[in-house]
């Protein structure tokens, strides 16, 4: 095992490892962020009669009829989800002109019909109530709280659950919302775009819905297949992604289930690597690609039958897709002075590209996209910002200054509100690109698309390189183990990691040291893959504490049993090339104590949005 200690300077977080934690519930409790796929998103909301509290029924389907609904738990018993009536009261409101409806339900056996149309009625809620009270259709929202809200949209496909806002929780409650959560969901289905936010936890009365009984509906390909597709596929299985194949049809997912088959049951597709948690537990990575259990085994099931194409009827809307840039239009475009020529064949030498930026004054960056013009032969591209006056070959081969990446399927991110990453007056960028001929010669040329803030954020976003650049992999090794370590130094919050090999990469590791010496998996890449060089971002920034350390652990097979190694009998090397190796971890980070302002040039030139 090679071992390499960086002078360090960020610190690390993971839930439960603060010292004095317990495991146990806070008392105050906000809103999550959780994991849409864990969560229905994207699933067909079943059809069920249910009944006001005038005695008539109500079907669901009848109630929807092709318009945006908004369905909200509420109770009287819960004082958190009382609170809430107003807000639901203004938001019935709010969009009524514009065509969506509302509908309340309680699944709470403790309320009376008088007892709830009292309260909505001081309340100002106007919207129909229903009771649920076996708790049926609650289960098959997956309600779990008092307070829980679902949006659909016009085919009953849930686009949003969780949290009205984050005004009123668990012991607490403000003055005023700081995120309007269903509010935003709401504005962005109408402009025909998908919640940012679109799965959240709900702070109320929890639910006891372990004796109800969902309906039970059979998988067919437009109830409930196509929605699975669309939500996991699509993103490049679709006509003008870089998939080879479009997976857009009943036609053409029949015609491919034997490779969906293959793929989705080796879990090789969707592509992620990491480590899966625990049985019940949330992931605590918000682009986790991994299909959800139950979407996974409806998937496999409805693959080895007779695939039941069902009634188109149930056809979720058709998803649309940005025809260029995923983050909007972009305030500056960066782009590489002329287009790369890409042979036809046999492997071809990374390119680096320098490009001088020309803004004239600092920047706030806080989205980014890189877009090759011939994705189908860009395997990855990684950017690294330059500052003035700064050369462009260092000692350490690119492993700081990283800015942004594209890999196929995930070029393109814009941070939360509050960070951003400084690019200083005068910068250069780095495009460090690695193609892969696909049999037909062809060119490209590669742009970054940048959103400014136009003021300081909150918190700045670094990124820094846990590496180890002088080992030396035997030839034959299966096994070959190589770590690097940083201490943790001041006090910071953790968004990011990204693991870094190459063909003989195997397995890769972040791991937390506390000062007594205990461990922690922060992120395990079991079977890591060359072909996807994918970042693994937290839904919520974490923490460590001071005086810990953090250890980036990659292994490396460089034997004949690695059917991608280029030559087993070599002894291998840090390089820039392929047919070398690299181990390095990416860590993408906020200090909670630095001062924006202070971190660019004197200048005071910070931010200036286009």
């Amino acid at each position: 095992m090679k071992r390499f200690w960086i002078p360090g300077f960020f610190a690390l977080a993971v839930w439960g490892l603060l010292p004095g934690a317990s495991g146990a519930e806070p008392p105050r409790q906000q809103p999550k962020l959780l994991r849409p796929a864990d969560c229905g998103i994207g699933s067909r909301v079943a059809d069920i009669d249910l009944c006001d509290l005038g005695g008539n029924t109500i079907k669901l389907s009848d109630f929807c009829a092709g318009h945006p609904t908004v369905i909200a738990m509420v109770s009287t018993s819960c004082p958190v989800s009382k609170r809430y009536l107003p807000a639901l009261a203004a938001l019935q409101a709010e969009y009524a002109s514009k065509d969506v409806k509302m509908l309340l339900v309680s699944s709470d056996a403790t309320d009376s019909e008088s007892n709830l149309e009292d309260a909505l009625s001081k309340a100002g809620a106007g919207a129909p109530c229903v009771r649920d009270k076996s708790g049926a259709f609650a289960r098959s929202l997956g309600a779990t709280s008092s307070t829980d809200a679902f949006l659909l949209d016009k085919a009953r496909t849930l686009v949003y659950r969780g949290a009205i806002d984050d005004q009123y929780g668990i012991g607490y409650s403000l003055d005023a919302p700081r995120r309007r959560f269903l509010a935003e969901a709401v504005t962005a289905l109408l402009d025909g775009r998908r919640p940012t936010i679109s799965a959240t936890e709900a702070p109320g009365c929890a639910l006891d819905l372990s004796n109800a009984q969902a309906a039970a509906v059979a998988p067919t390909y437009h109830n409930r297949i196509s929605r699975i597709v669309q939500s996991n596929c699509e993103e490049c299985h679709r006509a003008g992604g870089i998939a080879p194949f479009s997976l857009q049809t009943y036609e053409q997912v029949r015609a491919k289930a034997g490779m969906i088959r293959k793929m989705v049951g080796g879990d090789l597709m969707p592509p992620w690597f990491a480590q899966s948690p625990a049985a019940a537990t949330h992931t605590p990575w918000a682009n986790d690609r991994s299909l959800a259990p139950k979407a996974k085994e409806d998937l496999l099931a409805w693959l080895a039958s007779d695939k039941p194409a069902g009634d188109p009827s149930d056809a979720p809307l058709p998803r649309t897709w940005a025809a260029e840039w995923q983050i909007g239009e972009p305030d500056a475009i960066v782009e590489i002075s002329h287009p790369i020529d890409v042979q036809a064949s046999g492997v071809m030498p990374y390119q680096n590209v320098i490009v001088d930026t020309h803004f004239g004054e600092d920047k706030w960056v806080r989205g980014m996209e890189v877009r090759p013009s011939a994705r189908e032969v860009v395997h990855h591209v990684l950017v690294f910002a330059l500052k003035k006056g700064e050369g462009a070959h260092r000692g350490d081969g690119l492993t700081n200054g990283f800015f942004a990446a594209y890999v196929p399927g995930g070029g393109s991110v814009i941070f939360p509100d509050g960070l951003a990453k400084p690019l200083e007056e005068g910068s250069r960028l780095v495009f460090q690109i690695h193609y892969t001929p696909n049999g037909t010669a062809t060119h490209d040329q590669v742009r970054l698309g940048l959103l400014f803030s136009k003021e300081p954020p909150e918190h700045i976003v670094h990124v820094a390189g846990i590496f180890n650049p002088w080992f030396k992999i035997p030839p034959g090794a299966e096994n070959e183990r190589v770590t690097g370590v940083i201490p943790v130094l001041r006090p910071v919050k953790v968004t990011a990691f990204m693991p870094h090999m190459h063909l003989r990469g195997k397995a890769f590791r972040f791991e937390s040291i506390l000062s007594d010496g205990t461990t922690r998996t922060l992120l395990d890449v079991p079977r890591y893959d060359f072909n996807w060089q994918i970042c693994y971002r937290y839904v919520e920034p974490l923490d460590l504490p001071v005086g810990s350390k953090v250890t980036a652990t990659g292994w490396f097979d460089n034997s004949a049993k690695n059917p991608a190694n280029p030559d087993p009998s070599k002894t291998v090397h840090w390089g820039q090339q392929t047919t070398d190796e690299m181990m390095l971890g990416y860590v993408e980070y906020y200090f909670t104590d630095e001062t924006p302002r202070a971190r660019l040039s004197a200048s005071g030139k910070a931010g200036g949005g286009n």
